[in-house]
């Protein structure tokens, strides 16, 4: 055979749990775009949220050829050995779990057990493999609590003051371990909130566009939220999931801030998206205690110059354009309800 009839490459081959979420939607749409096959684990619960995936299930030359969608729970180590034995990923992202902080005080078992345990039970499985795949586990800002350094970065203390950041710093500390430990290219993906039009309800980005779209609508009077002040650093999920496949193509596996080091209040955040459809968010905007999280943390600000400078990461749209982008979709939603 010579040098021009060489075989063609096998295509790379990615299993993502939490394929049906935001991050795992957009990182299909990225991987596909690549040329990858895409495997992903989904929960028969989860059937009402694949609409995400929607644009794949009517493609014949996608859904079931490159794309392709396998039943388990977290807690099934058995079938997601199985899965992982049929698929033989050469890449394994791990964005599932509990993913709401405020919900952690009230399930904090479930929480933990899906989020912490779930994430070791897929290492364990990924560790007796003969050729394990790389890994990215999905971590959180929320590890780092009610952090005493601003901005925060791979090396601040991780101090978590919440149900689920204590099973996110779990799970972030057992990839580096494993990582260290066992020899295997794992990962952390420490990101700081990232949002889009794909972002749940009960997240206050998408809760506070929705609403700006629905009182233009006249759908709508209200919206009740809780400390107005608090601060937070929100990014584009769409980059965020671009930022996480540049880190398994690195020569060495390790740990990144993923953040746009850029910090808004509620007050700046239901200005920018009231004012796109020109409306006053005072008129509008009710102060309800109950959302008023325990121990939550008034500012929390990522340092991404590890990414930008390692893996020639850059986010590509600003604060404002984000939440214009959001709202600008709610109100094409708000129009066909």
């Amino acid at each position: 055979m010579t040098d021009d009839q060489q075989q063609p490459t096998a295509p790379q081959r990615a299993l993502i749990t939490g394929i049906t979420g935001q991050d795992g939607s957009f990182l299909t749409e990225l991987l596909l775009e690549k040329g990858y096959e895409v495997h992903g684990i989904v929960r028969r619960s989860s059937t009402l949220e694949r609409s995400r995936l929607n644009q794949f299930y009517g493609d014949a030359g996608v859904y079931e050829k490159r794309l392709f969608l396998h039943y388990a729970d977290l807690s099934d180590t058995t079938t997601i050995r199985r899965i992982i034995n049929k698929v033989q990923p050469t890449e394994f992202y791990h964005l599932a779990g509990q993913s709401h902080v405020g919900l952690s005080f009230d399930i904090p078992e479930s929480t933990c057990d899906l989020t912490a345990m779930g994430s070791l039970r897929i290492m364990e499985i990924l560790r007796d493999l003969p050729n394990p795949p790389k890994f990215l586990h999905a971590s959180s800002r929320e590890i780092f609590g009610t952090p005493t350094i601003s901005p925060q970065d791979e090396a601040t203390p991780i101090n978590p003051n919440s149900p689920y950041g204590c099973a996110k710093a779990f799970a972030t500390q057992m990839t580096k371990i494993y990582r260290e430990a066992h020899g295997l290219f794992f990962c952390n993906a420490i990101c700081y909130n990232h949002e889009s039009p794909r972002r749940g309800e009960n997240f206050v980005t998408r809760k506070v566009t929705l609403a700006a779209a629905r009182i233009k609508a006249g759908l709508q009077k209200s919206v009740s939220l809780g400390d107005l002040d608090s601060a937070r650093d929100w990014g584009y999920a769409k980059d965020y999931v671009q930022a996480m496949w540049l880190m398994l193509q690195q020569s060495r596996a390790d740990d990144f801030v993923l953040a746009t080091g850029e910090s808004h209040t509620i007050r700046d955040l239901l200005q920018t998206a009231f004012s796109h459809v020109g409306i006053n968010w005072q008129d509008h905007v009710k102060i309800d205690n109950r959302f008023k999280r325990p121990a939550d943390a008034h500012e929390l600000l990522g340092n991404p110059r590890k990414a930008i400078e390692q893996l020639g990461w850059q986010r590509s749209v600003t604060f404002e354009q984000l939440i214009h982008l959001m709202v600008d979709e709610d109100v094409r939603g708000s129009g066909k309800r």
